[in-house]
């Protein structure tokens, strides 16, 4: 099996941002809120880190780790906000450029 290898990730990197998406969303209301972990980290900080090792991962793990974060990008989008501010025909779609307040 093939390591992953991203400078920027730890060991368990994947697992505390898994974590963070799975405490995020036990939230009660329709709208995530505040900062999860300390302000100025939220929630999705570590979206990125998951696109970068699906990159790396060989084929089952890949199509596995896919489907959770295909399962976090629904959620996320179900309880945020396109962001008015940088709306763009590029922006569309693009996970990152939402707003939580309603």
């Amino acid at each position: 099996m093939r390591r992953v290898e991203a400078e920027h990730l730890w060991p368990g990197a994947v697992a505390a941002t898994l974590s963070r998406f799975e405490r995020a969303f036990r939230e009660p209301g329709r709208y995530l809120s505040g900062p999860y972990e300390s302000p100025g980290i939220e929630i999705e900080d570590g979206r990125g880190d998951l696109d970068e090792v699906l990159r790396h991962l060989p084929g089952g793990a890949r199509v596995d780790l896919g489907r959770l974060v295909a399962r976090i990008d629904a959620e996320f989008e179900r309880r945020t906000l396109p962001d008015p501010d940088w709306a763009s025909e590029w922006t569309a779609g693009r996970w990152w450029w939402r707003i939580r307040e309603r």
